[in-house]
């Protein structure tokens, strides 16, 4: 499969896994960049296996750096419904056509998106949705299926993270844990009942890993010169640019 890659295919790649390593960072609607990429080399449903272990590397390297700031209540609380909705999305492979799927994502991350800008505007309204089990337990399921499904699950968390006021630092560490466990756990799902994990896609990995940590480099640098209201904003835009982008209106 390495061989078969132009030098331009490369070079994109290359520029993906960088992605990966910045959106580890906290900005989670960078994750579009690479996702596209991926999917446009490899296909939609071979890209998920090959995605996996580098998305493994950029979860190793933020739970370094930002594990310690994680707020564990919050965790706890999204946890187990994501890691059901892997199961989920597992069983839905195949039978659910993901072209109708990602503009169902799309739309559900738009509808999210303009809700927190409403909250950013009246900060005392629907306070207390995000705390709520529901809350947790209808968008953990959702990013279980589209981690599954469409690797697609960054913007979802960051707006669940986001909707809970957290500071900027242990947003990025809470979502880091969730992510690390949640990939991990995808891994006997991606080898043995999909076989989206060989030691072909295994060969591509080995290459792009370094380019993720440079990436965490550069997003963790840009995330402590920032402030909290820009990052949360910025945050939003990127959200917003996934939703467009699931949505396929760009």
């Amino acid at each position: 499969m390495l061989s078969q890659l132009s030098s331009a295919q490369l070079l994109a790649l290359a520029l993906a896994a960088l992605g990966i390593g910045f959106s580890k960072s906290g900005f989670a609607g960078v994750s579009m960049l690479h996702v596209v990429i991926f999917a446009h080399v490899f296909g939609a449903r071979v890209s998920t296996g090959i995605l996996l272990p580098l998305l493994i590397v950029g979860d190793l390297c933020a739970v370094l750096v930002f594990g310690q700031r994680a707020r564990w209540q919050y965790f706890q609380k999204i946890l187990p419904p994501t890691l059901i909705g892997v199961v989920l999305g597992t069983l839905l492979m195949g039978h659910l056509d993901e072209d109708q799927f990602k503009p169902l994502v799309g739309l559900i991350v738009l509808l999210l998106t303009l809700w927190q800008l409403h909250r950013l505007w009246r900060p005392d309204s629907w306070n207390h949705v995000p705390h709520s089990m529901t809350f947790a337990w209808v968008l953990g399921l959702l990013a279980g299926l589209t981690t599954m499904l469409a690797n697609a699950a960054g913007p979802i968390v960051a707006l669940y993270l986001l909707a809970l006021a957290l500071p900027k630092l242990e947003l990025v560490g809470t979502g880091a844990w969730l992510f690390l466990v949640v990939n991990i756990f995808k891994l006997p799902f991606s080898y043995f009942a999909l076989d989206l994990i060989s030691w072909s896609t295994l060969s591509i990995n080995l290459l792009l890993a370094p380019a993720v940590p440079l990436g965490m480099m550069a997003g963790t640098w840009c995330l402590h010169r920032i402030h909290q209201t820009w990052f949360n904003g910025l945050l939003l835009v990127f959200t917003g640019l996934a939703s467009v982008r699931l949505l396929g209106w760009i």
